[in-house]
């Protein structure tokens, strides 16, 4: 997916000679965590705002050069990467680079967020299941080959969640009807980590203990 229709050039890098106070201003004036920062016309990294604002205004950028974050993708870096860009670094805009230092524009959060909302995990129809198993044990072939042996089809799966030896994957399936895709987990020694009202495995669990304790009571 092409992401440069995204990049926005309206806001230049400050060159590092500004005053604080300059920075400062900008920052009440914009809706953004950081702004980029040049040297000689090239992108050395971002000032927060947070920082901005702790600094002493009559001072330069230079003199906090040690605050400045490093952060920016290139005009060719997958989205799914942006956006993890976006995560890792806690910031609303990324700076985009081009060469040698080279600085684009940047792209905007909420911009990147919406291509992920453009896709069929989030805007096709269907249900999310979500899978636990050893690290070592799951595999993404044989997940897809349980969930198309049902005559389903995979809308998208990621890793959502890995503690210790233990991994959890997010699975959205192209129709609801899963009880049968859940049983054929369970067969595969995956545990099932999501709810799921046509669950008859936990259906027939929750009659034979309502069961047992009528037996019990007697």
């Amino acid at each position: 997916m092409n992401t440069s229709q995204y990049i926005i050039n309206d806001l230049k890098p400050f060159d590092i000679e500004t005053p604080i106070k300059e920075v400062q201003v900008a920052f009440n004036q914009l809706t953004y965590s950081h702004v980029p920062v040049s040297v000689d016309n090239k992108y050395v990294g971002c000032i927060s705002e947070t920082d901005a604002h702790c600094f002493e205004s009559d001072k330069l950028i230079r003199d906090f050069e040690y605050a400045l974050e490093p952060f920016y993708v290139s005009e060719a870096t997958n989205w799914l990467d942006i956006l993890e860009a976006f995560a890792l670094h806690g910031s609303n805009i990324m700076p985009v680079l081009k060469t040698e230092g080279h600085y684009l524009g940047y792209y905007e959060l909420s911009d990147i967020m919406n291509i992920f909302n453009d896709t069929p995990f989030l805007n096709e129809a269907g249900g999310i299941i979500v899978v636990e198993k050893g690290v070592r044990d799951y595999s993404f072939s044989e997940i897809c080959q349980i969930v198309e042996s049902n005559d389903a089809r995979i809308l998208g799966a990621f890793i959502s969640k890995i503690v210790g030896e233990t991994v959890q994957a997010t699975i959205k399936i192209g129709h609801t009807g899963m009880n049968a895709i859940v049983q054929t987990f369970r067969r595969y020694g995956y545990n099932i980590v999501s709810n799921h009202d046509e669950d008859k495995f936990l259906e027939d669990l929750k009659a034979r203990s309502d069961y047992l304790n009528k037996y019990l009571n007697m």
